[in-house]
This record gives structure tokens, C-alpha cells and sequence, in this order.
């Protein structure tokens, strides 16, 4: 890959800048590279990278790889499973991926250590030129925007701390994708609705005997050492070369896990799965590293004169599971084809385009998902939930599609009754339940 200092002595001008190689900016860059248009995509750190997630791909991302023609790679590097399983007040459940007809039936678990240098590989290959040890410092000639909208920019400013080499990258579009963090998203303006869920997650790895299972798993309900439940949930998800990746996260609004240590609730959750996984001090191989997770589209706006925002730095996350992998590759191709369309028609208004088509895609299910979210944060909630859910196995299965996004559009299921349910009551569940719930919290006290 080219050195930044290589690229000032020969040109700094493209039709597109990504900031950020991760799942949104990669595939934003791909699918520009693709389709002939001249893309430069950064990336701070050099690949190979570790990356703090839960290292799962569902078949949304599946779905998304195979369309790059990187399936072949990920099944060589990573493990295929066929389904979650779920735990929860005293009950389990084993549910395949449900068959579909756009998505495939399994998934993939595969390190963001070796999947995303897969993907800027892939990026590279397509003629995208990409810059890895190189941060974009700043915007280049930032403009001003009104409300509602990104500010523009001219480019980005470039820093190579391995050589000191500063650059300037002039480019037609800024997309930026520089995750959950976000400099250049706060510089363009971009803030997080705080009336909307965050998420918080820590992990860490172990060895296993149990590291090939065919299941993902997930437990609904952590508990202390008192046996109390605790907010949060945990999950384990085998990696196939002798590790699994264990973590816990938090799905929360209004500060219900406030004070919530997630240090600590990693050390419960792997006591609890100590036993069935063989996880001990022993058999751990890293200390566990976390973050915060914006989720169902918080972050905005997402678009300007000439730019966008895309991935986990516009919130993308889902709500229903906090996953982002998949929503990372969707709203990067989103973004490509809506800069692609305005650099044919050499209009940059077409990028509005890019909030309806946002809005198409997760407006309802994202609304649906915070909703949920929001019940759920109240523990009574969750455990009747749960504790009635997991004890009938096909109401489980659709609630399984729905959280999964896996809903078909081309037959009307169970699922798809159940989640057109759902989005009607999203409208007026969260207010009363939630009025309920303060009302309970008075009376209580």
C-alpha cells in the first residue's frame, strides 16, 4: 500500500476521500472503487488491527461479504455456525437462522483483527488507493452549513506519524467513517441524540475446549454473586482456532445503568459461564476492552453539501442486538451508490438521497428497536419477558428474526405479522409503559 508521502509527490486529488477502513468506510470505498471512480480511503491504524467487538457475523454480513466475493476468505479464516443459542431465567434454547430469501441460514465468527484487512485488501484490489498508519488530523477548508446538515469540506488534512509527513487529500465528496468516536463527525457537526439508546460492550478472549461449537450463545440474565440479576447480558461466541470471545454489554436509555461497572459485570458473567466453558484466569489471553455504542441512527445528521456520515459514526448500530458489522457494510453501500449517482450527474444535491434512504431502510425497525429497548431496561419487564418467551420455542424463533432483522419481504410469516405488531404499538407502548414505570418507582418509594 502507498505511503502518504509517495501520494503527496504525485497527486492528492480524487473524486472521493473515506475516512476510516473499518466496515462502512470499506465499503464505501469498494463499491466506488467498483463501479471506476477514483477513491482514497484512510485508516489510522496499520493492518493487521485489533478491534474491540463481539467478532460475530450474522447473515446480514454474510450477505454483504459474498456481494465483494470475500465469503471464500471469511470461511478460511473464520468459523461457520449455524444458529443461537439463548439462555435465560432458568430456561435455554438452540434457534437456527431462519431460512430466507435474500440472506443465507448461518454465520460466521471471524476476528476484525484478520476480517477487516480483508476487506481494505479487497478495496485495494479494485483500485481504491488506501493509506494505512495515517490519520485524518482535520477537514480541509471546512464550510459552514444550516441546521439540519453536515458542514462541507475540501478535503482532509493528512498526518503519517511513523515518517512526521503531513498532507492535504482534495477530493469532490468527504465520506466519513472513523466509528463510534467520530473527530472529523464532530468537527462536521455531527452530535447523538441522548433521549435515544446508547449502548455500552467490554470483551475479552479464552481458550476453550468448546471453541468450534456450531452456536453462538447468549445469556439474558447476569447475576452477582448474591444470585441478584444484574443489568446487562452476556454472550460467548466460539472462534474456531481455540479462543471464543466473551463479553457483556448494556442496552440502556435514560441512565438506567448509570453507575453500572462493566468491569464488573464481566467478572460475573464469567463466573457464571466458568464452569460450562472452561474460563478461568488460566485460560484468559487479554485483559478485556470495552466502549459505548450508538445506536438506531443517534448520531446525525448524516449529510452535508458534500458529505456523509456512515457506520458506527452515524450510530448505525441495531438496538434489538447491538450489532453493526452488517449495518457498517449496508449504509457504507448506501453511501456509494448516492455519491456515485451525484458524481454521474455532477449535482451534489443528490446526496440527500442518502437520509431518505436511511430512513427506508431502519427508519420503522429502528424506531421499533428503541422502543423495545426501552422496555426492556426495566428488569421486571425483562425478566417477564424472558422468563414466559423462552419456554415457547416458536415465539422465540420469530422474536429471534425480528431482533436479527431477517424479516422476509416476499411472504407474509409469523414474524412478519408479529413485527407490523410491533410497529404499530412503537408509537404509543414506550410513553405509557414508561409512564407505568415511574408511577411504579412512586409508588415503591
Amino acid at each position: 500500500m502507498p505511503q502518504l508521502a509517495e501520494l503527496s509527490s504525485t497527486t492528492s486529488r480524487f473524486d472521493v476521500v473515506v475516512v476510516g477502513a473499518g466496515p462502512s468506510g470499506s465499503a464505501t470505498a469498494y463499491w466506488l472503487a467498483e463501479a471506476g471512480w477514483s477513491v482514497c480511503l484512510v485508516e489510522k491504524k496499520v493492518f493487521p488491527r485489533e478491534k474491540t467487538c463481539g467478532d460475530g457475523l450474522t447473515p446480514r454480513s454474510v450477505y454483504q461479504l459474498a456481494e465483494m466475493g470475500l465469503e471464500p476468505a471469511v470461511a478460511a479464516h473464520g468459523h461457520r455456525y449455524h444458529g443461537l443459542r439463548a439462555f435465560g431465567f432458568g430456561a435455554s434454547l438452540e434457534m437456527n437462522w431462519p431460512d430466507h430469501a435474500v440472506f443465507p441460514n448461518y454465520g460466521y465468527t471471524i476476528t476484525r483483527f484478520n476480517l477487516d484487512g480483508l476487506v481494505a485488501e479487497a478495496t485495494a484490489a479494485r483500485g481504491a488507493t488506501v493509506l494505512t498508519g495515517v490519520e485524518a488530523v482535520g477537514l480541509l477548508e471546512p464550510t459552514e452549513a444550516p441546521a439540519g446538515h453536515l458542514r462541507g469540506a475540501a478535503g482532509v488534512v493528512l498526518y503519517e506519524k511513523a515518517t512526521g509527513t503531513r498532507a492535504e487529500v482534495r477530493a469532490r465528496y468527504v465520506v466519513v467513517a472513523d466509528g463510534q468516536n467520530s473527530r472529523l463527525g464532530r468537527e462536521l457537526g455531527v452530535t447523538r441524540n441522548r433521549q435515544w439508546p446508547m449502548g455500552m460492550a467490554l470483551r475479552g478472549y479464552y481458550t476453550s475446549d468448546r471453541h468450534a461449537e456450531p452456536w453462538i450463545e447468549s445469556h439474558l440474565d447476569i447475576r452477582d454473586p448474591n444470585g441478584e440479576v444484574v443489568p446487562g447480558y452476556g454472550w460467548i461466541f466460539p472462534l474456531g482456532d481455540g479462543r471464543v470471545n466473551v463479553g457483556v454489554g448494556l442496552l440502556s436509555t435514560d441512565g438506567a445503568w448509570k453507575g453500572v461497572n462493566t468491569t464488573k459485570l464481566q467478572e460475573y458473567f464469567v463466573n457464571q459461564t466458568a464452569d460450562a466453558w472452561g474460563l478461568n484466569e488460566s485460560t484468559r489471553l487479554s485483559e478485556p476492552t470495552g466502549g459505548r455504542l450508538p445506536m438506531g441512527l443517534a448520531r446525525g445528521p448524516h449529510t452535508g453539501a458534500n458529505t456523509l456520515v456512515v457506520g458506527d459514526a452515524g450510530g448505525s448500530i441495531n438496538p434489538f442486538n447491538g450489532e453493526g458489522i452488517a449495518y457498517g457494510y449496508e449504509t457504507g453501500r448506501l453511501a456509494a451508490g448516492v455519491v456515485a449517482e451525484a458524481l454521474l450527474a455532477g449535482e451534489a444535491h443528490h446526496l440527500v438521497a442518502y437520509d431518505e434512504r436511511l430512513e427506508n431502510a431502519y427508519g420503522e425497525y429502528f424506531k421499533v428497536a428503541r422502543a423495545f429497548v426501552r422496555l426492556i431496561s426495566e428488569p421486571k419487564i425483562l425478566a417477564a419477558c424472558v422468563g414466559v418467551g423462552m419456554r415457547i420455542e416458536p415465539v422465540m424463533r420469530e422474536v429471534l428474526t425480528v431482533m436479527a432483522n431477517l424479516m422476509r419481504n416476499d411472504e407474509r410469516g409469523p414474524g412478519e405479522f408479529a413485527y407490523r405488531a410491533l410497529a404499530r404499538l412503537a408509537d404509543v407502548v414506550p410513553e405509557r409503559a414508561y409512564a407505568m414505570l415511574l408511577g411504579d418507582r412512586a409508588h415503591e418509594g
